[in-house]
């Protein structure tokens, strides 16, 4: 099966990677890259690691049609107020009946329910497991082992920048020391704003209550407040009574819709969200009949992201 990737900075690359390690499980091959940056690599072969770039294709439907894929994998960065021009990519590959798999959570968030129709028309997959919580599976686990349930509601820490910058703030760094470290582990947004203001947070927040829960938003309909207004010093009080911060997604059902929100909370230590430490996320889901289910996921890094995609790829592969 042959792929076109749309981006390739730290996750395209892990992905790539990833691909060649595997390749005599999944002997899937990179026939086209497009970037904003370096320009376009094709190889209806397959391309290395460090492929040779040439002048961009003039568009992404041109690039597309040129390199022969039968799946897209977008992994530009994220635009958590428009969601493009990702969601562009990906409707330019259903128009040629090409799969997309993606870990821009972008599209999802501001265009889940008319691009899952579009894929359903132009009858190809359309899978974004890596997009909340890198390779965990989280849609999956729903659409797979969870017959008959209806999820009421979901509970997160899903952004690890925040988290990062939280722990080393209560070291006494200041909050720009933390968004370094957190840049150095790889973990944050290409503009770090959209962590510390929780735009992340509140896109990965929309995506899932939009599949999960039909709630049909998009980031800018969830409240949200970032961490932008901590300081060490306040860290320090809340630990000294055995507090700490993380920034909270929370959504739930009601008569009137779907209630959401991002904003920090103040949480004992003890508590299980308080547990999700440095680069790691948890998710936990309330159901009707199977109760409440939590996915941890420890330390996650650009490979598990990578992985979250060749997952879907894999899935793609078998139902064909």
């Amino acid at each position: 099966m042959k792929l076109a990737l749309v981006g390739y900075g730290r996750v395209g690359r892990a992905f790539a990677r990833l691909l060649e390690s595997k390749r005599a499980v999944f002997p899937f091959r990179i026939t086209g890259i497009h970037t904003a940056r370096h320009g376009t690599a094709l190889d209806q072969h397959g391309l290395s690691l460090e492929p040779s770039f040439g002048p961009p294709a003039r568009c992404v439907e041109e690039f597309l049609d040129r390199s022969g894929a039968d799946v897209m994998v977008e992994v530009t960065p994220l635009n958590p107020l428009t969601g493009e021009p990702a969601i562009s990519h990906i409707r330019a590959a259903f128009a040629r009946r090409m799969h997309v798999v993606t870990a821009n959570k972008g599209p999802i968030a501001h265009a889940w329910a008319a691009l899952r129709c579009e894929a359903e028309r132009a009858g190809v997959q359309f899978r974004f497991e890596a997009t909340v919580m890198d390779g965990a599976p989280v849609f999956n686990l729903v659409r797979y082992t969870l017959p008959g349930v209806r999820v009421l509601g979901f509970t997160g820490v899903l952004n690890s920048t925040t988290t990062v910058v939280i722990e080393a703030m209560s070291e006494g760094l200041t909050m720009q020391e933390g968004v370094e470290r957190a840049r150095k582990l790889g973990v944050t947004e290409a503009d770090a704003r959209y962590d510390i203001d929780g735009w992340d947070a509140a896109a990965k927040t929309a995506a899932l209550a939009n599949v999960l829960l039909d709630a049909g938003v998009t980031p800018l309909d969830v409240p949200t407040r970032g961490i932008g207004r901590l300081t060490p010093e306040r860290l320090a009080e809340l630990a000294r009574k055995g507090k700490t911060v993380r920034l909270i997604s929370r959504a739930k059902r009601t008569g009137r819709g779907v209630s959401l929100r991002v904003r920090p909370e103040v949480l004992p230590v003890t508590d299980p969200l308080a547990t999700a430490r440095g680069t790691s996320n948890l998710l936990l889901l309330r159901t009707d009949l199977a109760g409440t289910i939590g996915v941890l996921s420890l330390s996650p890094g650009v490979e598990q992201t990578a992985y979250g995609l060749l997952s879907d790829v894999v899935a793609i592969a078998r139902e064909l």
